[in-house]
Parts: C-alpha cells; structure tokens; sequence
C-alpha cells in the first residue's frame, strides 16, 4: 500500500518533503476537465463554490512552475469567447455542449458527448503528445476524462470533490438524494482512473469504504488558501470593513459564506440566531449571509429569507450577494466568527480562508472541516447540527474575549500550513507518480 500525505498537515501526518516515488519529472502540459461549471464563475452562485477556486487557484500555481494548463468546461453564455487567458500559462477553452442557460444538473449528463467532441478538436489542433496528463474534476469530468485518456494515450487523474454515497448518507430535510446513475458513474472513474488525489486521508477513507477504492491508488493533496489575498487586516482596516458592509462597531458579528441549499445547512445558524435572540433579547448580535441559492435550494429560492422571518430574526440578518476575493475579504475580518454547519464537506475551504483573515470558525464535526479547523485553537467543531449546540457554542465563544482574540492569533497560523503553492507541490509529486507507473504499464504491455 502506497498512501502519500503531501503538503499541510493532515490529522497527526505532517509531510514537508515531496515523494515522487522515484518518477521521472514533472508534466510539460496538463489538460483539466472541469466541464459542469467554470473556474471563472463566480463562487456562491449556481453551481460554483471552491471546486472553482481550487480548479483555478491550482492551474495558477502549476502555471508559476512552469506547467502550460488548460480548462475544458462548458460554455454557458454566449458572448464567452471560446478561449479565454486565466492567467499567465492558464487557458480556459469554453466548450459549445447544449444551451447556454437554462441546463439543469440533471441534465448535463447528456450533454457530455458534445462536450467530448469539442475537446477532441481541441486536441486535434495539437502535435501529438501535447498533453502528458489529464485532470478531472467532479465525477461528470471524469466520464469525460475516461475518454479523454484513452485517446490521447496520458494517464488521468482524478480528484472527485463530492460523492453521491457520502452526500446520500447524511441527506438533510428538504434535499433530494443523488441519483444512482451518479454513483455508478462515479464508481466507474474510481475503478478506471490512473490515480486519485482527495483533500483529507477521511475522503480516502470514504473512497476505500464505499467505493472499494484501491488505497494505494489514492494520495491526499490539501487544499490550500490564497495567503496573498486573505490576510488579517489592522484594527481600522477591521472598522473600515464594517463601516463599508453597513455593520456596527459594537455589534457582533457571525458570517455564513457559501450556497444556499440544504446541504450547506445555513438554516442551522439562522436557528442558532433566533436561539440566541430568545435567550438574550438586548444581546447585539446579528448574521451576515453572503451567498446565492444553488442546487435544491433553487426550487425555494427565498427560503433563507422566509425562516428569518418566520423567526422574527430577519431584522437581525444582513443577505448579499455573493463577491470577489477583494470584497469578500472584508466580510471574513469583520466578523467576530465565521459559520460552517454543512452536514457534508470534502475540505471546506471558507473554514480556511476566514482563518487566513485571523477570524475563529465553528464548524459541524463532518468531512474535512475537523482538519481545516483546530479544534479549541483556531476555532471549535461541533457535533451535529442542533440550533441550540450551535447557539451555546456560539454565545460561548462571543462572551470568552480571551480564548477569541488568542483563537485569531493562532488562526493565521494554522492556514499558513495550507497554501496553494503546497498544494501545486502536492498535485506534482501525485502527477510525476503517475507518469512513471503509466509509461512503465505500456513499457510492459509492449514488451509483451
């Protein structure tokens, strides 16, 4: 069994040297799939949330190694361009595959065929050989990846983000499961895919319990944090935050950032606020949302806002639009603590981002949110998603200005071991192990 922990530390792992098991060097040119929603799209509307930032923080990073990277996804309006410069070294090809707007998730599985057929004539427009290696993310991309490989002759490698058997087993009121096509598919790139990279040694344990993965196929990549951006801003620059999103000085704040759809569980802190408000009716405290309804949470697009009210907290809660990194750093240094109830969470990349900021986090005890927060140091988990657990907690961490302020110091910390340089670093070593064993395969197979 070959398991390789790289970057970050990972439970009581802490890796700071790269094994490339002996391969050869790095890839010259990789192909990545992230065909059901763009890197460029706007994380906290539809279907884009960190899968997003990770495809593009990522592809930047191996660019800044001197690795050519190229997006495949699919093309949803019409004025894209059909390629578009991410980056220095990173280009986003937008691929015609059924309308523009108006494809449910239901429906993109059928239109993966055209997608395929536009990043074949991409490829054909290359020497043979172009790319050493392919990338897929999400299991629809791996379908495509499937396909992908086996005509370029490269290895693919796949990084799944979310998985129908996890998300079915902890299913929330007012979801829906995910289809069984969606688990056979999955299962299919699981079994057929040249390796694996996931974010926690718990996801590889999710991999190898429901879908029989080969744990010596899997290596575990953190995720990292865009350390540039988020940083922990001054005293003033805290107030000017607050000033600019409307926010009182005095006021404590709690921040929800993400999608609004059940699996993210927002709900729960609007809860917890009303607990908190019926406890302690002068108490000056107030949630600020930033996010878009995604998912099922489409179907009630309003919800969020009617609980509130139905709560008689709505007064208390400050809904907006989901921003940019440059906005979006403000929201994380001007709460007093950052929110994350999600009843699932391959990583959970805004714990990381907040505490970049120097902001504690509370997170739900799932996925890889034990990993992404310090329990009792940068922040605190908490089991299950009861409103009143989450209200205690919460109370309790407001009213304890010590174990606070000494959270925000450690906070930056901790997100310092998660950067996407060690991400880039991770996915290098997992993609020159992966080169070797395929060429090393066909050597063989030739051979005989």
């Amino acid at each position: 069994m070959h398991v390789v922990v790289v970057g970050g530390t990972i439970g009581h792992v802490t890796v700071t040297d790269l094994d490339t098991g002996g391969a050869a060097g790095p890839p010259r040119r990789v192909a990545v799939l992230s065909f059901h929603t763009s890197p460029l799209a706007q994380p906290g509307t539809g279907d884009a949330g960190g899968l997003n930032v990770y495809v593009l923080q990522a592809a930047c990073r191996l660019a800044r190694r001197g690795v050519e990277v190229e997006i495949f996804t699919r093309a949803t309006h019409s004025s894209q361009p059909s390629v578009e410069q991410a980056g220095d070294g990173v280009l986003v090809r937008n691929i015609v595959a059924g309308p523009f707007e108006g494809l449910s998730r239901e429906d993109l599985p059928t239109q993966l065929c055209p997608f395929m057929a536009g990043v074949m004539r991409a490829e054909a427009g290359h020497a043979p050989g172009h790319y050493d290696l392919i990338h897929s993310h999400y299991w629809l991309s791996g379908q495509a990846g499937l396909v992908a490989a086996e005509h370029f002759g490269v290895p693919l490698v796949h990084t799944a983000h979310t998985l129908a058997a996890v998300k079915n087993a902890v299913l929330t009121e007012g979801d829906v499961p995910e289809p069984e096509s969606r688990r056979i598919g999955e299962q299919q790139v699981v079994d057929s895919a040249d390796r694996l990279v996931v974010n926690t040694t718990g996801e590889r344990d999710e991999l190898v319990g429901y879908y029989d993965a080969d744990p010596g196929d899997i290596d575990v990549v953190p995720p990292g944090a865009d350390l540039e951006q988020y940083s922990p801003g001054t005293q003033r620059g805290t107030e000017s935050a607050r000033r600019r999103l409307g926010l009182g000085q005095r006021t404590e704040v709690i921040a929800f950032i993400g999608r609004i759809q059940p699996l993210k569980a927002p709900d729960v802190i609007v809860r917890a606020l009303a607990e908190m408000v019926r406890a302690q009716p002068q108490r000056d405290v107030r949630l600020v949302v930033v996010g878009g309804p995604s998912g099922s949470g489409l179907e009630r697009p309003r919800s969020l806002m009617e609980l509130a009210e139905q709560l008689g907290v709505a007064d208390r809660v400050n809904f907006l639009a989901p921003r940019p990194p440059s906005e979006l750093v403000d929201v994380y240094r001007a709460a007093d603590v950052v929110t994350v109830p999600s009843y699932s969470e391959s990583f959970g990349l805004v714990a990381l981002e907040a505490q970049a900021c120097g902001t504690p986090v509370v997170a739900a005890e799932v996925g890889g949110l034990p990993t992404a927060v310090e329990h009792g140091r940068t922040g605190l988990t908490v089991a299950g998603h009861d409103p009143r657990d989450w209200a205690r907690t919460l109370i309790g961490l407001l009213d304890d200005d010590e174990k606070r302020l000494s959270m925000s110091r450690n906070a930056p910390l901790h997100a310092r071991g998660f950067s996407w340089d060690s991400t880039a670093d991770g996915l290098l070593a997992s993609y020159a192990r992966t080169m070797a064993a395929y060429r090393a395969r066909r050597s063989s197979a030739t051979a005989s």
